[in-house]
């Protein structure tokens, strides 16, 4: 059978299965009965990105259903594979639909199903940074299991994402290996058919991320070839069914690569490699994926894929806790005749000297050098502590500063991770990220209780007290320079990020500082300086040379912006934003919901809603993405009032940011515990009963000027 008779085939067969099961819910539940994927604002995100069509209900997507139908040609040209096997994915899409009607949850652990809108922007800011170098499609059967875990341990250990379906799930819990979305291995599920959740995700990110109109299909198949990083790995033997779906991969720029002998070979995008151990090689190669390899002397792997692996009590051998003893980290910056490079010591009890379940002491000391390190980077290398021990398989980090917590698991242990070893992560993470300004590193661990204490209250605490007044006194008038963040652009073409002192990157992770250090760390690199010259309008924060800067570096997308409004000119939204803020003219304020908030707002929209209303870099007024910290700046929303605008906001979410908010609410306004005037969850989702409560507090917004 020829490839075109192979995918043909394989298209017949499930548009087949497709056409009886839909026929079959509509004769069970009728014609207008709802369907969507839950927690998502795309309701089928396959379909409505290459359509354009929102589907909300079973008899429309029986209508959706014969649009398909056109999609398989039969006239024996390439396109025509493409085309049925995109066919075949949008029919995969309608079968694992049907699963969620009523709200059902028709996956179990270890499955996943359908990931969440937010999930993907979760997804947004590692990727664009390379910390997820790559997304690994893995389907079908090992020909063992020692196969299955020695590829999914390879893509684990160089960070990249691996979904898996079909039988491999089954082969890597009997191997008892973790997987779950924290150590970026996801299982979708067993049926073929739900390989269409990671296509999803990959079209949604060209919503999200690339501002791609949905239904311009060409321009999302560009998108998905250029900028996500996706492959298959399919193993023999290959039915035709499989080969269809295949084919939908290639056409969105995802080439396959398989053991299956006989198969016609399409070069970049159709592979045929007998040698499963070379699948990962073979793989990478095909993508053009490069991986910075980092060569750490630990007994342990080590790669951003264990950022998320948790620790549970019951698997951990030592605990450090801050909380409860005397513990530490600190960079400090020194002469370079004062340290020895590459020097690890540790002061105190090593970890095989510690009672199994023990809390423990720990402060570690990061001493540098370099002719081009300053004072202000010492905290953004510190704030790189967390990312660098969490990428330690099995060693979990939390916290920073005074307050960290560190648990190291039994397994980890048992393969012969020691205290030692954090030194040689810390070590070999700082001189590799931070070379253009450490030359030398030396690292003292202590473990010694009274050492402890001692670098505690005597070094590091008033060292951090004296980096807070620092940073207490920056403010966006006391600096001469801003810097642009175009990181995001690997996703987001036409956004760009405006830092100032006090305005972090939207994404919460890239403050004036990191940026500072990155600029110095590479000039050339996504954080340029920005001049603040030639002021247009100080009340909304606009500048004629940053206007000059966000055209450049938009590539003209953007031609101005201002820094302190929601309805002027507001800055763009990538879709990695940790907040979105959005006009209520019930209360003539603002809502503002996080990413992990999964309810209803007065808005009438969840975040995914409002997210995909707001997302792409385009400018949106009335809306706008934030980072968490931005909320309490005296510069949020200034030209409109500032904070006295906030009207509501989730639980979680007020009590996170509810002293900064106070604080400010206090210095600005005289308003004394100004979150309790602040609406969530428990208190209202409907506008009138937001605004009742609003009369009831006396709230500011009430008596302002109108913002519309």
């Amino acid at each position: 059978m020829t490839l075109f008779e192979t995918v043909f085939s394989g298209n017949d067969a499930v548009y087949g299965l497709t056409e009886g099961a839909i026929n079959a819910a509509i004769e069970q539940h009728g014609a207008d009965k709802a369907v969507s994927f839950p927690n998502t604002a795309y309701s089928l995100p396959c379909y409505y990105a290459v359509t354009g069509v929102k589907v909300n209900t079973l008899g429309e997507l029986k209508e959706a259903l014969g649009v398909v139908k056109t999609l398989m040609t039969r006239e024996m040209r390439t396109h025509d594979i493409f085309m049925s096997g995109v066919a075949t994915a949008l029919c995969a899409e309608f079968i694992e639909v049907l699963k969620y009607i009523d709200g059902a949850t028709p996956y179990e652990e270890p499955c996943y199903g359908h990931l969440a809108d937010a999930v993907i922007r979760e997804l947004g800011v590692p990727l664009v940074t390379g910390d997820i170098p790559g997304v690994a499609v893995i389907l079908g059967k090992a020909p063992t299991t020692e196969d299955a875990v020695a590829l999914v341990k390879s893509y684990q250990a160089q960070g990249i994402l691996v979904t898996l379906v079909g039988d491999v799930i089954d082969q890597l819990t009997e191997a008892g290996m973790k997987t779950g979305a924290n150590v970026r291995v996801i299982p979708l599920g067993k049926d073929v058919t739900s390989v269409i959740h990671v296509v999803s995700v990959a079209l949604r990110a060209a919503l999200i991320f690339g501002n791609i109109t949905p239904g311009d299909a060409g321009n999302l198949m560009k998108y998905t070839m250029e900028r996500v990083p996706a492959f298959v790995n399919a193993f023999a033997p290959l039915n035709d069914v499989i080969v269809a779906c295949g084919a939908g991969a290639i056409a969105l720029g995802f080439p396959v690569i398989t053991n299956q002998e006989g198969v016609s070979e399409v070069p970049k995008s159709l592979i045929v490699q007998t040698d499963v151990s070379k699948f990962n090689a073979t793989s990478l190669e095909a993508r053009d994926i490069k991986i910075k390899i980092t060569n750490i002397d630990i007994p342990v792997a080590f790669a951003s894929a264990f950022e998320g692996e948790i620790i549970r009590r019951g698997d951990m051998q030592v605990e450090f806790d801050g909380s409860r003893v005397d513990c530490a980290e600190l960079v400090q910056t020194v002469d370079a005749s004062e340290i020895e490079d590459h020097k690890i010591t540790v002061v105190g009890p090593e970890a095989d000297e510690m009672e199994l379940g023990s809390k423990n002491n720990i402060a570690y000391v990061v001493k540098v050098a370099g002719k081009n390190m300053q004072s202000d980077f010492e905290p953004v290398i510190e704030r790189k502590f967390h990312n660098y021990i969490n990428c330690i398989e099995g060693v979990y980090h939390t916290g920073q500063r005074d307050m960290q917590r560190i648990r190291i698991s039994k397994d980890a242990f048992n393969a012969g991770f020691r205290i030692k070893h954090i030194g040689e992560v810390l070590y070999a993470s700082v001189k590799n990220e931070f070379d253009a300004v450490v030359d030398k590193c030396e690292v003292v661990i202590y473990t010694d209780p009274a050492e402890c204490t001692r670098i505690r209250h005597e070094v590091a605490i008033p060292t951090f007290d004296k980096r807070d007044d620092r940073l207490k006194s920056l403010t966006d008038e006391s600096v001469d320079v801003y810097y642009s963040c175009i990181l995001c652009q690997a996703f987001s073409p036409s956004h760009v990020c405006v830092v100032t002192p006090e305005r972090l990157g939207l994404c919460g992770a890239v403050s004036w500082l990191d940026a500072k250090a990155t600029n110095e760390l590479d000039p050339n690199g996504p954080c340029q300086v920005i001049t603040k010259e030639r002021p247009i309008d100080e009340r909304i924060g606009e500048y004629e040379d940053v206007n000059e800067a966000v055209q450049k570096f938009s590539q003209g997308a953007l031609q101005d912006v201002s820094l302190y409004s929601i309805m002027e000119k507001p800055m763009t939204s990538c879709g990695c934003f940790e907040c979105i803020c959005g006009i209520e003219p019930f209360s003539n304020g603002v809502v503002i919901t996080n990413r992990e908030y999964a309810g209803m707002t007065p808005l009438g929209m969840t975040f995914p809603e409002l997210a995909s209303m707001t997302g792409g870099g385009v400018q949106t007024p009335g809306f706008m993405g934030h980072g968490k910290h931005f909320i309490g700046s005296k510069k949020f929303m200034k030209a409109e009032g500032g904070i006295e605008r906030i009207v509501w906001m989730p639980k979680e979410l007020k009590e996170t940011v509810a002293e900064r908010v106070n604080q400010t609410a206090k210095e600005l306004y005289g308003i004394d515990n100004f979150i309790d005037m602040v609406g969530d969850e428990t208190i209202a989702t409907d506008p009138e009963e937001l605004v009742a409560f609003l009369t009831e507090k006396n709230h500011p917004a009430l008596s302002m000027d109108p913002m519309m």
